[in-house]
């Protein structure tokens, strides 16, 4: 199985300003991105940015960076540009990593790979098991319920699958077995990226602020299963910088 990785690096963030660049033990965060990323088996990992800086900063570890549009929508977007940049085949898996993820698992990447390899979908994603009951009630925790084809029926903030004998009563004990939550890695199809970014806008992706409802709208299948690995969280403000640079001396990693 061979497939592509493609790292998002968009240097203005909000809460983190030159985020790609915020330095981790003496090298930039997208750097420490890229390597995990190139540990998963990928025949390319693909650095892509809209900034000079980072572009600059990038290519003192790799000639793997491209420049993009400082006008796109959204990360798919930008992955649909990246495709046309590279002229990859439509039946080439690219699998997008986010930039603000130093602690990537290389096993995940992997695994969405194989996943979306081993099926007809033109995408597949990742969950993980809802451990805190806190988190079911989370909207920033995005819930996802599969088909027993591994498949995903749907994805949302509220809390779903509803368990209807527990979650009307506060004082009851709440299962917390059915419930997943959505991991943020993406497998493509080359091709699919492109046709993605044609379809129409969907109502439930508006109402529910998730970009990927629009594929399930669509009609097409995104597969997912659990990864392997339970993934630590990214960074987005100056304190998860903190987190991971105290995690990363602790861990010597």
């Amino acid at each position: 199985m061979e497939f592509v990785v493609v790292i998002p690096a968009r240097f203005a963030s909000t809460r983190l300003p030159g985020k790609p660049l915020a330095d981790i033990c003496g090298k930039p965060m997208v750097q420490h991105v890229y390597e995990k990323a190139c540990l998963s088996g990928a025949s390319k990992v693909i650095v892509a940015t809209d900034h000079q800086k980072v572009f600059d900063a990038v290519s003192l570890f790799t000639s793997d960076v491209v420049m993009t549009r400082e006008d796109h929508q959204s990360g798919t977007e930008r992955l649909a540009e990246v495709v046309d940049l590279l002229e990859l085949d439509n039946d080439t898996i690219v699998v997008n990593v986010q930039g603000d993820e130093p602690l990537l698992a290389p096993e995940n990447v992997s695994q969405v790979a194989a996943l979306l390899s081993d099926s007809t979908a033109p995408m597949a994603t990742l969950s993980v098991a809802i451990e805190e009951r806190d988190e079911v009630f989370n909207p920033n925790a995005v819930k996802v319920v599969s088909d027993i084809n591994k498949n995903a029926l749907y994805f949302s903030r509220a809390s779903i699958p509803f368990d209807r004998n527990t979650m009307m009563d506060d004082s009851t004990a709440l299962n917390l077995s059915p419930f997943q939550r959505h991991v943020g890695i993406y497998a493509y199809r080359a091709g699919f990226i492109k046709q993605y970014i044609e379809l129409s806008v969907s109502p439930l992706e508006l109402l529910e602020s998730l970009e990927q409802l629009r594929v399930l709208y669509h009609g097409y299948k995104i597969k997912i299963e659990q990864a392997q690995i339970a993934p630590h969280a990214g960074v987005d403000t100056p304190d998860d910088l903190a987190k991971v640079i105290a995690h990363i001396k602790s861990k010597n990693v």
